[in-house]
């Protein structure tokens, strides 16, 4: 039956062809393995993880590299307090009840468990805050970044003009991506982005609308 959903999504929706080419090669090539492997973080590192969910990610890369710090971004206000609660006692993971951003604003989000989003259709029922990379970066001061996760449904399309415009990309070294395939006009989208990740940074692998790594040159 999925088979058959996804047969007649494509035939209805032929622009989402690259979202399913992609997936296939994902899974017959094993990419999730090529996804989740941090054996090579520094010790200390740095890592921002930009839609925390429930911090199975965080989870993970603490497990692989124990002596790091992580910036764990959730702007559902459910998911953020389950985080807080969750590593209250951990200070080697930092909790912010917001996204990041081009601007200060507010989001309107669906509550829809790890596919809440402020840009997929839905009812947007929750309310939570935004922040400008630029403000949060002045405030903290965050010198570099060793790793940053992006999975923010859609807000992606948000973040990385606000980080590559701002010059904020360069303080980044590897950054791992999915883009969301909501609608046709997010292909153009995804290339205008990439076409700015391509002056620091080299892919490293990538599977369009799926996941995608990038590498920043040395």
């Amino acid at each position: 039956m999925a088979s058959f959903k996804k047969w007649r999504d494509r035939r209805k929706n032929p622009w989402k062809g690259v979202f399913y080419d992609a997936f296939s090669a994902w899974r017959g090539e094993r990419g999730q393995a090529r996804l989740y492997d941090y054996i090579d973080l520094p010790e200390g590192a740095v890592v921002f993880d930009m839609g925390g969910y429930k911090g199975e990610w965080a989870d993970l890369v603490l497990n692989q590299q124990p002596d790091c710090t992580i910036h764990l971004f959730e702007p559902h206000p459910g998911f953020a307090a389950d985080l807080r609660a969750k590593y209250r006692e951990d200070a080697r993971v930092r909790v912010y009840d917001y996204a990041l951003g081009g601007r200060d604003g507010k989001l309107q989000l669906s509550d829809n468990k790890n596919a809440s989003s402020a840009v997929a259709a839905g009812d947007k029922g929750l309310s939570a805050d935004l922040v400008a990379a630029e403000r949060f970066f002045a405030t903290f001061g965050i010198p570099g970044i060793d790793l940053m996760k992006i999975n923010t449904e859609g807000g992606e399309y948000d973040l990385l003009p606000a980080l590559i415009d701002g010059g904020f990309i360069t303080r980044i070294d590897r950054l791992q991506v999915q883009f969301h395939l909501f609608e046709e006009a997010m292909i153009d989208r995804r290339d205008a982005i990439r076409a700015g990740l391509e002056h620091s940074h080299d892919c490293a692998w990538e599977y369009p609308f799926v996941w995608e790594e990038w590498r920043r040159r040395s």
